[in-house]
């Protein structure tokens, strides 16, 4: 029997495989050509825990189909990524859990007490409100609410890119400009430059010293992968 492939299918069947091989090409945790050669770096391989250091206990971090997965157990700490960093963008997917809180801490330099010792800015279920506040994803915690709602709903995937620049702090969720802080304008602590209150004991010029990067558990089951950085220093 005589098959007759039209123009058409051809076509068709071309587009399916390039498709495909662009699929391929973006797996997470991997970094493209051009990424290596503008000095970005994985700090998780998809596959390990390795470069990472868990404060809580056993279990509340674990790697699962490819995510950096905080199960939850133990209602609270942290998991450190190897070394320390004061200017640096990181990149990273987050998926949150219905009512799902988190945070990625930045420059965190006493591990003892990351809350007051770090910049947090914030993970959280918070699709669909139409005036974020100071908590919601977004924010950087109890310092400066997002300029937008660009979370999208629990169990979908979204992105961070944070840019940490001496005073300035900004962030990027889903491509969308949501936060930009310069720090030197908080000068006291515990207050905020507009005089609203914040829970703070530093004030948060003092944030621009060398920290840990970190990921909170949060008692909520969060999936992080993706997690890139390129040292700005």
């Amino acid at each position: 029997m005589r098959i007759i492939t039209s123009p058409l299918a051809f076509l068709v069947g071309a587009f399916v495989l390039l498709a495909g091989a662009a699929v391929a090409l973006q797996q997470p945790n991997q970094l493209s050509e051009q990424e290596i050669k503008d000095g970005w770096k994985l700090l998780f391989d998809g596959e390990s825990l390795k470069g990472w250091t868990v404060a809580g206990v056993d279990g509340s971090w674990i790697v699962e189909d490819g995510t950096l997965h905080c199960t939850g157990k133990g209602g609270g700490g942290m998991i450190y990524a190897d070394g320390v960093y004061k200017n640096f963008e990181l990149k990273l997917d987050f998926k949150v859990s219905p009512r799902g809180n988190s945070g990625v801490f930045l420059r965190t330099w006493d591990k003892n007490d990351p809350v007051n010792t770090g910049i947090e800015v914030q993970v959280l279920d918070s699709y669909g409100k139409e005036q974020p506040s100071k908590h919601d994803c977004g924010a950087i915690y109890d310092i400066q609410a997002p300029s937008k709602n660009a979370v999208k709903p629990a169990g979908e995937w979204n992105t961070y890119h944070i840019i940490c620049k001496d005073n300035l702090i900004v962030v990027y969720l889903n491509g969308e400009k949501v936060n930009e802080v310069d720090l030197s304008r908080w000068t006291e602590a515990g207050r905020n430059p507009d005089g609203t209150p914040n829970k703070f004991k530093y004030a948060y010029n003092t944030m621009t010293r060398p920290g840990y990067i970190a990921l909170q558990n949060h008692g909520n089951p969060i999936w992080y992968r993706n997690i890139k950085l390129k040292p700005l220093d």
